[in-house]
């Protein structure tokens, strides 16, 4: 379920767009509300399920990502959809470290490597057939059905749980960081805010300047409440280990990257190159496909040449991934045009997935390996959070001014320029005006699709730079004693 609605709704965002009216800016959010709650109370419902049981904390995310999936389906207007998606966030920030937790808890260790194997492997399945199948529902039956999935799903989960899974606790008892999970989540919310508004209402804005300057106080505040707490949900002492700093960095750029370009990838496809959402979302097969096939050859480099060379050259493969997406334009075979971007970033994050995990893992105590996964895989979450704010503001800077210079080539009465100007922030997906003749309407069309191709030629540009710096971080960072290490074989890779 988690994973699938990971992948499935950037393919559903343009439909949902055109049904609810949206502009990108909400659009943006409703992946964020999801992201945001996800990333900050990841951490908190893991501890919880050790506190009160992991398969009651487990039913409890079931049920409620469940709830929140039938209110996506629906939602009448933007603003629902926002709010549910918030709390189907919530329910994944309950039931994803819980899966986890009870197969760690369930199997013996000379068998938990298969069984986490096994989950890794359907993750990816499921992973690579959401936007697939999400495609194939919003094209016979209707975007709301991309949520609706979850309802059945969760009822035959529900009933497997009940039946096969035991109960299981931590026989260590710890009072949870509450105050944390309340400081990271507002903190990062006021921080997001800011940054998705100003690019609609400027830096100067009161309430852009007010929730950036929030989120600051409050993500200091946190970082001073989680040095004081006895149990953080962050434990900062962590971060004293190079190759730990140096691996989380890592993360936070090249999934910051990834994050936010692929916010915009399936806008391009279905909205400027008109790509059914089934095709768009067959086109990042590749790249998925890629990551689960060659993971597991990746993870034999570290014990050949150590996680400092694929950790290296894993992100500067992804760059060269990032700037082929630079080269196309408005129309093309998918063959010459996507698809070879697609199969080298694909390739440069297969390489880096399973040496960033054993880094995280072998750069703390045995017995912090657990925290220490939770933190890196919110961390890959936040990355992909902040970079869609980061990277919205980058496209609609870019695509206004663009847009204006193409227009003022096009003879167009002062009527219709100002219906085009409200349309602005939904970038491809604006609507045109009904009175126009039909070469004035294809040459605006062509004005607004090469405009966002400018726009989106940057966002990738931006994503190369980023994944460049996530190779220096591993190169200045990594300790000599980290990078020969060795992986456990018993531990869970974070989710990509």
């Amino acid at each position: 379920m988690a994973f699938i609605d990971g992948t499935v709704v950037n393919v559903a965002l343009p439909a949902l767009q055109r049904a609810l009216g949206a502009d990108v800016i909400e659009v943006q959010w409703v992946i964020e509300a999801y992201a945001l709650l996800l990333a900050a109370f990841l951490l908190t419902g893991g501890s919880l399920g050790d506190e009160l049981g992991r398969r009651r904390v487990f039913l409890g995310g079931i049920l409620f990502f469940a709830a929140a999936s039938a209110w996506c389906g629906l939602a009448s207007t933007i603003g629902q959809l926002i709010v549910a998606r918030a709390l189907q966030g919530l329910g994944a920030a309950l039931l994803v470290p819980g899966s986890l937790a009870i197969i760690s808890s369930s199997f013996p260790p000379n068998e938990r490597g298969r069984a986490i194997g096994t989950w890794s492997g359907f993750s990816a399945i499921t992973a690579a057939i959401g936007p697939v199948l999400g495609g194939w529902l919003i094209e016979n039956i209707s975007w709301r059905a991309v949520f609706f999935i979850n309802v059945p799903l969760a009822f035959l989960v529900i009933l497997i749980a009940l039946r096969w899974v035991p109960e299981s606790s931590s026989p260590e008892k710890t009072r949870l960081d509450w105050w944390g999970a309340i400081l990271g989540a507002t903190g990062l919310g006021s921080l997001v805010y800011g940054l998705i508004e100003s690019s609609r209402r400027g830096f100067a804005h009161l309430p852009v300047a007010l929730a950036l300057v929030a989120a600051v106080m409050l993500l200091a505040l946190f970082l001073v409440v989680e040095r004081r707490v006895e149990h953080p949900m962050l434990p900062l002492e962590l971060f004293r280990s190079r190759s730990f700093l140096g691996a989380n960095l890592l993360t936070l750029l090249l999934y910051g990257a990834l994050g936010g370009t692929l916010f915009f990838l399936p806008l391009n496809l279905i909205q400027v190159q008109h790509y059914a959402p089934t095709a768009a979302g067959a086109a990042l097969l590749p790249f998925i496909l890629i990551i689960f096939l060659l993971s597991r050859w990746s993870g034999g480099l570290v014990e050949k040449h150590g996680a400092l060379l694929p950790l290296v050259l894993g992100p500067l493969i992804a760059a060269g991934g990032f700037a082929l997406f630079v080269l196309p334009d408005v129309g093309g075979s998918y063959w010459t045009t996507f698809f070879p971007a697609i199969v080298i970033l694909g390739t440069g994050m297969a390489v880096s997935v399973a040496p960033l995990t054993t880094t995280v893992m072998t750069s703390v105590s045995q017995g912090r390996v657990g925290i220490a996964s939770g933190i890196n895989n919110a961390v890959s979450r936040a990355a992909g959070l902040l970079a869609i704010a980061v990277f919205g503001i980058v496209m609609l800077r870019t695509f206004e001014p663009a847009l204006e210079q193409r227009l003022s080539r096009i003879a167009l009465g002062p009527p219709v320029r100002q219906a085009l100007a409200q349309q602005r922030a939904k970038l491809a997906g604006a609507e045109l005006p009904a009175n126009l003749d039909p070469a004035t309407q294809r040459l605006v069309t062509r004005a607004i699709d090469e405009s966002f191709v400018s726009g989106f030629r940057l966002v990738m540009a931006l994503g190369a730079l980023l994944a460049m710096g996530s190779a220096l971080s591993a190169w200045l960072l990594l300790t000599p004693e980290t990078r020969r290490s060795r992986a456990s074989p018993n531990e869970p890779e974070p989710a990509l």
